[in-house]
């Protein structure tokens, strides 16, 4: 079981854990900026539906909107879905360390798109989370990113794997190859993406 730090938490962190977010919206501190979004898209949840219904569940722990505390990061994001080996973390708590963590996924949406191909892959690589993979319904694609190099905002994945919807997405961190045939698309949006 990995053991989250127990400091008293102070500043940016302590203005996050405080605040009272509006109804409908849903807030993440990404590296010192508290950043509030709209609930999602159904295309959105059911593409979440969809991956955490095809991992299984006796070995993993699938865990949707789950706060992950990235260590030496002022950051606390809310992936999608998070998946950890079950009895990883134990009892309750807001916050799973992200070395628990096996792989991380974000649905792109129509406003997320620089954050989830930019600074969330940086800070889930200086988090050393194995795997990231970003399902993109605007782009019909999806990304997985592997092998964590790297910290801080230099951080990121040395291996990067595009499959567009309908072809498999091997997951062999989970022993499962991802059906994406029934993934529906949004309409496209421009962004400022990394490769």
């Amino acid at each position: 079981m990995t053991a989250v730090d127990e400091r008293p938490i102070t500043g940016m962190a302590k203005t996050f854990e405080d605040l009272e977010v509006p109804e409908g919206l849903k807030a993440e501190l990404l590296r010192g900026e508290i950043v509030m979004m709209a609930g999602p898209d159904r295309v959105h949840n059911r593409i979440v539906q969809s991956v955490q219904d095809q991992i299984p569940h006796k070995p993993w722990d699938r865990l949707q909107t789950q706060d992950l505390a990235i260590p030496g990061e002022s950051s606390e994001p809310q992936p999608d879905l998070v998946v950890l080996e079950r009895g990883a973390e134990e009892g309750p708590g807001r916050l799973i360390p992200a070395p628990a963590v096996e792989l991380v996924l974000e649905v792109v949406s129509r406003t997320s798109g620089d954050r989830d191909y930019g600074v969330k892959r940086s800070m889930y690589a200086a988090g050393k989370v194995p795997a990231y993979l970003i399902v993109d319904p605007t782009s019909a694609q999806c990304v997985l990113l592997t092998h964590p190099t790297g910290s801080g905002e230099d951080a990121d994945y040395r291996t990067v794997r595009t499959s567009k919807f309908g072809e498999p997405v091997p997951l062999p961190m989970l022993d499962v190859e991802l059906d994406t045939s029934e993934f529906e698309t949004l309409p496209g949006v421009r962004t400022h993406r990394r490769p």
